[in-house]
């Protein structure tokens, strides 16, 4: 028997050690391939093999911003099943392609949001160029570490902390615009707890409007329209805002071109347009909906499992988008550094803002792909299934809450992580259900439990004081007897209901629909990115430095 146990155990191993291999074996292969292009690609520049050596850490990024990053906008959709793993990746790398080689833009701020000032490279490009190669590395690294802890970060945060690291290093802290990095540290805050209070709202208003009714079909006749409305109004404003603003001028231009339309050229969209744009697709999306379900409410049951079933298809609308403007948006300012390494060689100077050449912005959608396939799994489960478990109407909620959040934060200039915001919707989506279990439809809670316990002691230490009186008197009626039987029964059943009641309120106390664990490694997690990354990037950069000089 024994034996039989360690060879199953070997073959396991065995299994899982040539599944490791492989991944690594296909990642190894596009680092080098990527390696190879940019030196080749780039032979007329002086300094290319340093560039080249860029290119590939470029590449390790990427793929580790595919395999911590993106796992979170497909999460939710796969712990609900309302997707599968593998179907999930595939939709997920084919937007983020998309979405980075569409309208990624042509030209990006390389240190993002200014997080150090540029003139204090007195224009010299060689330590500025070791810079943006500690940055990049120390953020790749820093994802790596926490992709192989299931521990999902910002991508930003991390390549903000490298920026900020690398940046002391070579100059000072003098460097460091500490405003910028007060509204990062800011973020942490505002990100989370604005998601997850958007996604139990949400999901608190489904509940009442659908789940709680007797008539779940007739209240999903009325209420699931106006709810997927909303989340394509959502998403189409989000879309516009994040998604396409680089190239909503070339959009304008082509509009331009169809007879009797004549539109005046600006470079990014107002929210107004994109307010009433979504607006008009909401509408659009409201008729559909309705007119769908009404048709398919005889083929449902009065259950909640089957009133669920009419979120799957807007689940996987909102992976789509969710990855098409992560890509369109984050993807840029991840490879950021690159860019600006290329600049840097290519035009031997140090620029605020860089071009993105299209293989730069290639190794960024590809390498991302990349790493959502090979090591996102991994990833996709704990958000999905190990912080608290999803059905649809819960990634439904979460989903809005990415969208809504972005949308209400970038209006009121509030700076927020995507990242932050979909792990705070699935906190807030668990909290509120444990809320929801001590606290019922009925209002009862553990309060009321506890009141009444104290009304027992007081029924229970009356009916002591009644039998102790009729125990001390000298002659007893047959009456008396009566009672003091009645009492010693009434008395023993008050007990049993204050034992049970006590243990009522031991077990809703214990329940915990957001796994504690998961919860505090998370937090941790976001806490030390900036930190980090930045303690990493500055020993990257005096390493660097060491070697080229």
């Amino acid at each position: 028997m024994e034996i039989s146990t360690v060879s199953k155990i070997q073959k396991k191993a065995l299994k899982k050690s040539a599944a490791d291999f492989t991944r690594l074996g296909f990642a190894l292969f596009f680092m080098i391939g990527v390696l190879t292009f940019s030196f080749l690609n780039n032979g007329g520049v002086s300094n290319n093999l340093f560039l080249a050596v860029a290119a590939l850490v470029g590449a390790y990024m990427a793929m580790n911003i595919g395999a911590n990053d993106v796992a979170n906008n497909v999460s939710p959709a796969v712990g609900a099943k309302a997707l599968t793993l593998t179907t999930a990746i595939i939709i997920a790398a084919i937007f983020e392609t998309a979405g980075a080689l569409i309208a990624g833009g042509d030209v990006v701020k390389t240190i993002k949001n200014g997080i150090i000032d540029l003139s204090a490279f007195g224009g010299n490009a060689d330590p500025f160029i070791w810079a943006m190669m500690a940055a990049l590395l120390s953020a790749a690294l820093w994802l790596n570490f926490a992709t192989m802890m299931r521990a999902p970060v910002s991508t930003t945060h991390a390549i903000v902390g490298g920026v900020m690291g690398a940046g002391i290093a070579a100059a000072g802290f003098s460097i460091v615009n500490w405003a910028t990095m007060g509204s990062i540290v800011a973020s942490w805050i505002i990100s989370p707890v604005l998601g997850g209070i958007i996604a139990a709202g949400f999901l608190f208003a489904i509940k009442k409007s659908i789940v709680f009714k007797e008539d779940k079909i007739s209240a999903a006749k009325t209420y699931v329209p106006i709810f997927v409305a909303i989340m394509s109004w959502a998403f189409v404003t989000y879309i516009i805002i994040k998604g396409v603003k680089h190239i909503w001028a070339k959009i304008l231009q082509l509009l331009n071109t169809l007879p009797l339309i004549s539109l005046e050229i600006t470079d990014k969209p107002s929210f107004f347009t994109a307010f009433t744009i979504g607006l008009v697709v909401a509408i659009f999306v409201y008729v559909i909906v309705k007119r769908r379900v009404s048709f398919n409410t005889t083929a449902l049951q009065n259950t909640r499992e089957s009133v669920n079933t009419l979120f799957t298809i807007p689940l996987i609308f909102a992976a789509a988008l969710l990855s098409f403007a992560h890509g369109a948006n984050d993807v840029a300012n991840a490879i950021g550094p690159l860019a600006a390494i290329n600049d840097a060689i290519v035009n031997g100077g140090v620029s605020s803002d860089a071009s993105i050449p299209l293989w730069v912005m290639g190794v960024g959608a590809v390498g991302i792909s990349l790493g959502l396939a090979l090591y996102g799994p991994g990833l996709i489960k704990t958000v999905g299934s190990e912080i608290t478990d999803l059905d649809q109407i819960r990634a439904f909620s979460i989903a809005m809450a990415a969208s809504l959040t972005v949308i209400i934060a970038s209006q009121l200039g509030l700076p927020v992580s995507s990242t932050h915001i979909a792990i705070g919707g699935v906190f807030g989506v668990g909290f509120l259900r444990e809320w929801l279990y001590v606290k019922d439809e009925n209002n009862h809670t553990i309060e009321d439990d506890i009141a009444a316990i104290e009304d027992e002691k007081l029924t229970k230490s009356a009916y002591e004081y009644e039998l102790k009186e009729l125990e001390e008197k000298d002659e007893k009626s047959q009456a008396n007897y009566t009672r003091i039987a009645e009492l010693y029964k009434l008395i023993a059943n008050e007990k049993k209901i204050i034992k049970s009641t006590k243990k009522s309120i031991k077990k809703a106390r214990k329940i915990q629909y957001v796994k504690r664990d998961s919860f505090n490694k998370i937090v941790a997690a976001w806490l030390i990115t900036v930190p980090a990354a930045a303690i990493l990037a500055g020993m990257l950069y005096f390493t660097i430095r060491g070697i080229m000089l």
